[in-house]
């Protein structure tokens, strides 16, 4: 079976996405055989009718998955529960397969109580993303999340994106071999430094080393291209682009 490849609206770019709205995405994505488009939440001109959107993505036969830029823990440790209330029930009209949340400021005197409560209740799963923050892209920090929510049964996966790791200075393969049994969904962009700042960009054919990673994660994986698709014919690149990434 093909492996479910998705877009994340952010290829597109923010300005665009904010200017035509998500819906004006759906049929080129799905033109393009893609499973799935992946709603950017910062990327909302002004919060929209979730459930027409779902509509759209649903006549199209797109699925969705919710991202939200949220972290889980505040500065102070306490779990963002006005937040995640929020935007689980924006995920839930959508009737998205999961929401994608950030870690935050998590240590282990962090309340897991709470954050096992709500994910008890969620209609929808979790996973957390390794963003490019300093405190919410450790390796260290989303492994010890992890490994306390496989041991206290909180069921909550990970969102792994390959290039953020390049913003902690972390080793994605290391992160992979780490963090491979909760992998259930994948980032995909490549990171070129350019005169010392860091960019996304597409990854290529021919490199093995994004292959490399695959070998680590459930055979399957949802994956979505999330680098930037620049092209004069945004669906015949983004075509191209989906069937590489079902391939690896």
């Amino acid at each position: 079976m093909t492996p479910p490849v998705l877009v994340a609206a952010s290829a597109y770019g923010a300005d665009f996405v904010r200017q035509v709205g998500h819906a004006h995405l759906v049929p080129m994505v799905a033109a393009a055989g893609a499973a799935g488009l992946e709603i950017r939440r910062e990327l909302f001109a002004e919060l929209p009718d979730f459930k027409a959107l779902h509509a759209v993505l649903a006549a199209h036969g797109l699925c969705s998955v919710y991202s939200a830029p949220i972290e889980l823990f505040r500065e102070d440790g306490a779990l963002a529960r006005e937040e995640l209330d929020q935007v689980m029930a924006e995920a839930e009209q959508l009737q998205s397969r999961c929401l994608k949340v950030s870690l935050g400021h998590f240590s282990p005197a962090s309340k897991m109580q709470e954050l096992s409560h709500f994910v008890a209740q969620a209609p929808l799963p979790l996973l957390l993303e390794n963003d490019q923050t300093a405190h919410g892209g450790k390796l260290e920090a989303i492994a010890s999340f992890l490994s306390m929510c496989s041991a206290s049964d909180v069921p909550f996966g990970m969102t792994f994106d390959m290039g953020n790791w390049r913003w902690s200075g972390v080793d994605a393969e290391v992160a992979a071999r780490t963090l491979a049994a909760h992998v259930q969904y994948v980032h995909c962009k490549g990171v070129w430094n350019d005169q010392g700042k860091l960019k996304a960009i597409p990854l290529e054919q021919d490199d093995a080393v994004w292959r490399r990673l695959f070998s680590y994660f459930p055979h399957g994986v949802q994956r979505a291209i999330e680098f930037p698709i620049i092209d004069q014919d945004l669906e015949a690149a983004t075509r191209r682009y989906v069937a590489m990434l079902a391939s690896a």
